[in-house]
């Protein structure tokens, strides 16, 4: 389970990695600087491919195109260079950005925004028509979300608070209700940033300062952890052909002497589980 480094762009806020399974690419994002990556494990080749607005998270479409959730809660589809708008932006989301997304099995997204220096951040559901709702108020930090395998619960992470949710959902209507704490991790230890659910039902959370990925299995208890050579651990996805290829974002990677050596960089890891394939997002199609 040692991670081996993958590609180094120094990322300021590496995160929201993502399996592409068309095109067989990991994406990744630095939100800070408002670059995208991607990697090829087939080749080794891995490439920045876009410079522009911040984009906080992403989900792949289901025509293959990417959907960015950008700053001033503008929402927009990026396909083979061009950027089309979906939403230009949220009056109530002028002074901020979405951050971690996630696409739902009907297609709709799940997408946090965060807080601004007035208000704390929301988490919002975007359909597959365009229409935005928000779901939650007072959110300290939007973060990780990730869905039972029985399609009928969704987790959900704010960082300050240390808690990982669970709610119940409903896939019918994309709704959720009866929050409960399924984690509260360690004062100390950093704090619960990006997740993924493996093919076992086990959740993978990532630990920005904690300079580690934990699994918790469904009744909450810790089962392992992995460590990194960098204290900001972002967020993990799965991929590779039988998804057991873990891809790891990390940050600070302008600042190694103290962040790690590994700072900004994506690693990957194989840890002997499989993940499960990502829904993909089906707005304006």
């Amino acid at each position: 389970m040692q991670p081996e480094l993958i590609a180094d762009y120094q990322c300021v806020c590496g995160e929201g990695p993502l399996w592409h399974p068309t095109e067989k690419r990991v994406y990744w994002t630095d939100i800070p600087t408002g670059r995208m990556f991607r990697y090829d494990p087939a080749t080794g080749h891995h490439e920045q491919f876009y410079s522009g607005g911040n984009v906080g998270g992403f989900t792949i479409q289901a025509d293959g195109a990417l959907l960015l959730f950008m700053d001033r809660g503008a929402v927009r589809i990026w396909r083979n260079g061009e950027l089309t708008t979906v939403i230009e932006s949220i009056p109530d989301e002028l002074t901020t950005r979405f951050n971690d997304v996630i696409a739902d099995c009907r297609g709709r997204v799940f997408c946090g925004t965060m807080p601004t220096k007035d208000r704390l951040g929301r988490l919002y559901r975007l359909d597959t028509d365009g229409t935005i709702t928000k779901l939650l108020d007072g959110i300290e930090c939007s973060n990780g979300m990730g869905f039972t395998p029985d399609g009928r619960h969704m987790y959900y992470i704010d960082s300050p608070k240390l808690h990982v949710y669970l709610f119940d959902y409903d896939p019918e209507t994309g709704e959720i209700g009866n929050q409960r704490v399924f984690v509260t991790t360690p004062q100390g230890e950093g704090v619960p940033d990006g997740m993924t659910v493996d093919a076992e039902g086990f959740v993978w959370v990532a630990k920005w300062d904690g300079g580690c990925l934990v699994r918790y299995a469904p009744d909450g208890r810790e089962v392992s952890r992995i460590a990194f050579p960098a204290k900001k651990v972002s967020s993990v996805t799965f991929g590779g052909d039988d998804y057991a290829d873990m891809y790891v974002t990390t940050a600070g990677g302008k600042n190694k002497e103290t962040e790690g050596a590994g700072a900004g960089a994506l690693f990957r890891v194989r840890a002997g589980v499989r993940g499960v394939p990502e829904h993909l997002s089906r707005v304006g199609l």
